[in-house]
């Protein structure tokens, strides 16, 4: 079991984490930001408190553990791949929260996203943070759920975060509301 000390893990801020997306992205999960044990570990969600990765193997969109302890290694991320699924951030350095972003990062996040998207083509986005999601696209009325307009020709879908923070959320609760995104993409294996 990866662990890291504070200054080990200070020494990520601002670090970036390579986007995970293949050659046919079916669903994009969009995280706000890497935190500092992504940076440390290269894997998207990665953090012994992040619910990401349980969340989607209760929801039927994942048949397998993925470590956000000691994060992905190469199988995994060809799993994903091969899945269809992909991973990315609205803003690509890392803080040790994410209310740490000002409104300016997350606005120019926004934008860079709809280029990414414009670019990967996915079936489905699916942002992690209704908070975030509000700040980078100028929607502060938007809701949970499928948005009405899609994102550079993809459907779009604003799901919880699961960072351990967003205490409100449970694994079950998480695996529900990506079960939804997951269901439209094609990719549910089985019924949450």
């Amino acid at each position: 079991m990866a662990s890291f000390t504070r200054a080990e893990l200070d020494s990520f801020v601002g670090a970036e984490v390579p986007d995970l997306v293949g050659d046919r992205v079916r669903l994009l999960f969009v995280g706000i930001n890497p935190g500092l044990w992504t940076a440390a570990t290269s894997t998207h969600f990665a953090h012994p408190g992040n619910r990401f990765y349980p969340a989607l193997r209760l929801a039927g969109v994942i048949d397998r553990e993925i470590s956000r302890t000691d994060g992905m290694t190469d199988a995994d991320r060809a799993y994903l791949r091969e899945r269809g699924i992909g991973i990315t951030n609205l803003v690509s350095r890392a803080t040790a929260k994410a209310s740490e972003l000002s409104r300016d990062e997350l606005r120019a996040g926004g934008a860079a996203l709809a280029e990414r998207v414009a670019r990967i083509r996915p079936t489905v986005v699916a942002i992690a943070g209704i908070t975030a999601y509000r700040s980078a696209f100028g929607r502060p009325e938007a809701a949970m759920g499928r948005q009405p307009e899609p994102l550079a020709g993809s459907v779009l879908w604003v799901v919880p975060n699961p960072s351990g923070l967003n205490a409100h959320e449970t694994a079950h609760t998480l695996a529900s509301a990506y079960a939804e995104p997951a269901r439209a993409a094609g990719l549910v294996l089985s019924p949450p």
